[in-house]
């Protein structure tokens, strides 16, 4: 592959984040207290259920101060709370309680329809094209990841 298509490739990855952002979450930002990166906690938290901080870390890329600070957030907000490991006392896991999952769910559901909206005013034939991009796109990050 030749530098001029990698750099196309890279420079295309980065621009699509803000733009997700902006047409997606920006919207609804107001009706939550909940920020983007604890969407992706709790998210981790409800894909794999009880998690320390570290895991969490690692399963977002991110560093475990910052996500110490997410999740005291979350903590405040009574979505998530802290728990002892039984068999090592050192390690503290966090578990998403009763209220974060209907958070999560909800906050999942509005940013769907809000995305549905969307969605539904672009054409047919681009549709099918975002369709099949997006999915591509899913495996070949996923495929990226596997590889690190």
């Amino acid at each position: 592959m030749t530098t001029l298509k990698i750099d196309l490739i890279a420079d295309n990855l980065i621009s699509i984040h803000p733009l997700l952002y902006k047409s997606i979450s920006k919207p609804l930002k107001h009706q939550s207290p909940i920020t983007p990166g604890g969407m992706f906690v709790l998210g981790s938290l409800k894909r794999n259920g009880t998690q320390s901080m570290s895991d969490i870390g690692k399963c977002l890329s991110m560093p475990k101060p910052h996500v110490t600070v997410i999740v005291d957030k979350l903590i405040e907000e009574d979505l998530v709370e802290r728990q002892s490991d039984p068999n090592d006392r050192r390690i503290v896991n966090i578990l998403l309680t009763q209220k974060g999952v209907d958070e999560f769910d909800s906050i999942k559901k509005d940013l769907s329809e809000n995305l549905k909206i969307k969605l539904s005013k672009l054409s047919d034939q681009e549709q099918d094209i975002l369709a099949i991009a997006s999915q591509q796109m899913k495996e070949i990050l996923i495929s990226i990841l596997s590889k690190e």
